[in-house]
C-alpha cells in the first residue's frame, strides 16, 4: 500500500496510469527489456549534438542560396526580425541554452523523478524535447528566431534533462549485479542520438539514399526526395517530423519503463557479493548528498575529465586541418595557410571524418568503460581515464610534430572513449557511494558539472589558440600549450578521484533501501519474477528496434570516417 507522501495529488487518470505504482514489474517480467526502453529515449534526446546541421540552412532560410543579410542587426533584432536572416552566432545559442536547461532541470526536477516514478518522468521529457522541436519548427515558418530559443532552447533543454536522467535510477536497481554496464547501455545511446539524426535530417531537408544495398543481382533502395525547394531550405518541414518520430519513440520507451518489486534483485546475487569498501549499505538521503565531501569530489571528477573531453570535440575538425593541412591529401609540405580554396575543402570533408571517428569512440567508450567498471571497480576506472589521458595529452603534440595521423588520431580515439565512459560510469560511481535509492536526483545534481565544463572546456581552447594565432605561432604548432593544459586538467581530475572515500555511516538512512534488503527477501523477489518465454522473445524483438537505427547511423559514420586514410 502506497504511503500518503508518495501519493501524487494532481494524478486523476491520466497521472494514475503514469503513477509509479502502476510501473512496479508483474511476475515473469524481463528486465532486459528495460535498456532499450531507455536507448529509445537517449536515442532522441541525443539529437542535442547534433542540431549544427541545421546551423547554415537557417542562417539563409529567406534567401535560400544567398542569406539575406542585415549588418547592423543586435542580437534583439534577430529574436524579432521577419525580413532578415538569422547569423549562425545566434542560432548557436540554441544549443547553449539546451544545455544550461539540461543541467537545470536535472538538478531541480531530480527529486520528483524519484518519487513519480520513470515512466511520468519519460512522458514529460517526450512532450518537452518533441515538443521543442515542433515549436521550432513554427518558428522556423514564421521566421521568429525567439520561437526557436524558447521551443528548442528551453522546453527542449528541460526535456533533455528529464530524459537524461529518467532511466539511471531504474536501470541501477534492475542490475545491482552489472549497474557500469546498465547505465552504460542507456547513456551510449545519448552519444549515438547525433549518428541517427545529423544524416537523417541532412536526408530529409536535402534529399537522398535512406537506404541503398546491393548484393549480386539483388538491391533495395530507399530515396528520400528531400523537402528543400527553390523557395525554402526544408528545415521547418525537417523538425516537424523529427518532432514526430522523437514523439513517437520516446513515448514507447517511456511506456515500456518498469521498476522492481519491493525485496527484487537478481537470482544467486545478494549485496553481501560487493567486497569493495567504496559500495555503502545504505542510502544517504538526497538533501545530505551535496553537503558531503565526496559529492563534491566526484563533482570535480566529472568536470575535470568532461573539460578536457568535449575541448576537444568543439575543435576537432580545426584542430586537425589546421595540424596536418596538407598531409591529409597527400600534400604534406602545404601548411594550412598556403592551401587554397580547393584544398581547404577536401581537407575540411577528411576532418569531418575525424569528426565522425570521434563520436564512433565517443559511444562504444560509454558501454566499454561502465562495464568494465563493473570488474575493476569505478574508483580504478576513473584513474585509468586520468593516468592514460594524462599520457596521451602530454604525447599528443609530439605525434602532431613527427606527421603520424596514426598515432594522433588513435590518441584521441581513446581520449574520447574515455570522456564518453566517464559520463556512462559516473552513475554507477554515484550508486557506490550513496546508494540506489535517490541516485536518480543525486545524479541530476552533479549534471551542474558538465554545464560548468560544456563552457570550460571549449573556452580554454578556443581562447588557447586565438591568443597563439594572434602572437604568430604557426597553426600547426597552436594546439601544443592546449594539450598540456587539458592534462592539467586531468591531473587535478586524478588527485580528486583519489580522495574519494566511503561514506560515513552516520549519513546513512536508518532505513534500508529496497535494494539494500537480506539475501532471504531478495530470493524470493528473484524467484516471483522468473522470467517467461515469451518475455525472452520480446526483448529480442525491442534490442532489434533500437540496433537497426543505430548500425544505420553508425554505418554512416564509417563512410565518412575513411576518408581520413585514403
Amino acid at each position: 500500500m502506497a504511503r500518503v507522501e508518495d501519493i501524487d495529488l494532481n494524478e486523476g487518470i491520466a497521472g494514475g496510469f503514469l503513477s509509479r505504482e502502476r510501473t512496479v514489474a508483474k511476475p515473469g517480467f524481463n528486465r532486459w527489456l528495460v535498456p532499450p526502453a531507455a536507448l529509445a529515449i537517449h536515442l532522441c534526446i541525443g539529437m542535442a549534438y547534433g542540431l549544427s546541421v541545421f546551423w547554415l540552412p537557417l542562417s539563409r532560410a529567406l534567401g535560400v542560396d544567398t542569406p539575406v543579410a542585415c549588418p547592423d542587426m543586435t542580437v534583439f533584432s534577430a529574436l524579432v526580425t521577419t525580413s532578415c536572416d538569422w547569423r549562425v552566432s545566434d542560432l548557436l545559442i540554441i544549443f547553449t541554452l539546451a544545455i544550461v536547461f539540461l543541467g537545470l532541470s536535472a538538478a531541480v526536477f531530480g527529486g520528483w523523478l524519484e518519487r513519480a516514478g520513470p515512466r511520468k518522468a519519460g512522458v514529460a521529457a517526450a512532450f518537452c524535447w518533441a515538443g521543442g522541436f515542433l515549436l521550432g519548427a513554427f518558428g522556423v515558418y514564421v521566421h521568429q528566431l525567439w520561437i526557436l530559443w524558447l521551443g528548442m532552447g528551453v522546453i527542449g533543454g528541460i526535456g533533455l534533462g528529464l530524459g537524461y536522467i529518467s532511466p539511471v535510477s531504474t536501470l541501477v536497481k534492475w542490475f545491482p549485479d552489472r549497474r557500469g554496464m546498465a547505465t552504460g547501455m542507456a547513456i551510449m545511446g545519448f552519444g549515438g542520438g547525433a549518428l541517427i539524426g545529423s544524416p537523417l535530417a541532412n536526408l530529409l531537408m536535402n534529399g537522398g539514399d535512406l537506404f541503398n544495398f546491393h548484393l549480386g543481382g539483388l538491391g533495395l533502395a530507399i530515396h528520400l526526395p528531400g523537402f528543400r525547394s527553390p523557395t525554402g531550405v526544408g528545415v521547418w518541414q525537417t523538425l516537424a517530423v523529427l518532432g514526430a518520430i522523437y514523439l513517437t519513440s520516446m513515448l514507447i520507451g517511456a511506456f515500456g519503463y518498469r521498476v522492481p518489486p519491493t525485496g527484487w534483485a537478481p537470482a544467486s546475487w545478494s549485496p553481501t557479493q560487493h567486497k569493495s569498501r567504496l559500495v555503502t549499505s545504505g542510502n544517504v538521503h538526497l538533501d545530505d548528498a551535496h553537503k558531503i565531501f565526496e559529492f563534491w569530489l566526484i563533482w570535480i571528477v566529472l568536470c575535470m575529465n568532461v573539460s578536457a573531453g568535449i575541448g576537444v570535440l568543439a575543435m576537432a575538425s580545426p584542430m586537425l586541418q589546421e595540424i596536418f593541412a596538407g598531409a591529409l591529401i597527400g600534400a604534406p609540405s602545404v601548411g594550412f595557410s598556403a592551401l587554397d580554396l580547393a584544398q581547404k575543402t577536401a581537407v575540411a570533408t577528411v576532418a569531418a571524418g575525424f569528426v565522425g571517428l570521434l563520436s564512433l569512440f565517443n559511444i562504444g567508450g560509454r558501454f566499454f568503460w561502465a562495464s568494465l567498471s563493473d570488474r575493476i571497480g569505478r574508483k580504478t576506472t576513473y584513474f585509468t581515464f586520468f593516468a592514460l589521458g594524462i599520457a596521451l595529452y602530454a604525447l599528443a603534440p609530439t605525434f602532431a610534430h613527427i606527421g603520424s595521423k596514426a598515432l594522433f588520431v588513435a590518441a584521441f580515439c581513446i581520449i574520447l572513449s574515455m570522456y564518453g565512459g566517464g559520463f556512462a560510469t559516473v552513475p554507477a560511481y554515484l550508486a557506490d557511494i550513496f546508494g540506489v535509492q535517490y541516485v536518480g536526483a543525486i545524479h541530476g545534481r552533479l549534471l551542474t558539472a558538465w554545464s560548468t565544463a560544456g563552457v570550460v572546456g571549449p573556452l580554454v581552447v578556443g581562447y588557447i589558440r586565438d591568443a597563439q594565432i594572434a602572437a604568430g605561432v604557426d597553426r600547426a604548432l597552436v594546439y601544443d600549450r592546449t594539450m598540456y593544459i587539458l592534462a592539467g586538467f586531468l591531473v587535478i581530475g586524478l588527485v580528486a578521484n583519489a580522495l574519494v572515500g566511503p561514506v560515513s555511516e552516520k549519513r546513512l538512512l536508518q532505513e534500508k533501501s529496497t535494494a539494500a534488503v537480506s539475501g532471504a527477501g531478495a530470493s524470493v523477489g528473484a524467484a516471483a519474477l522468473a522470467v517467461s518465454a515469451w518475455q525472452k522473445a520480446a526483448a529480442v524483438f525491442v534490442w532489434a528496434l533500437v540496433s537497426v537505427p543505430t548500425l544505420w547511423g553508425v554505418g554512416k559514420a564509417l563512410e565518412s570516417a575513411v576518408k581520413i586514410f585514403q
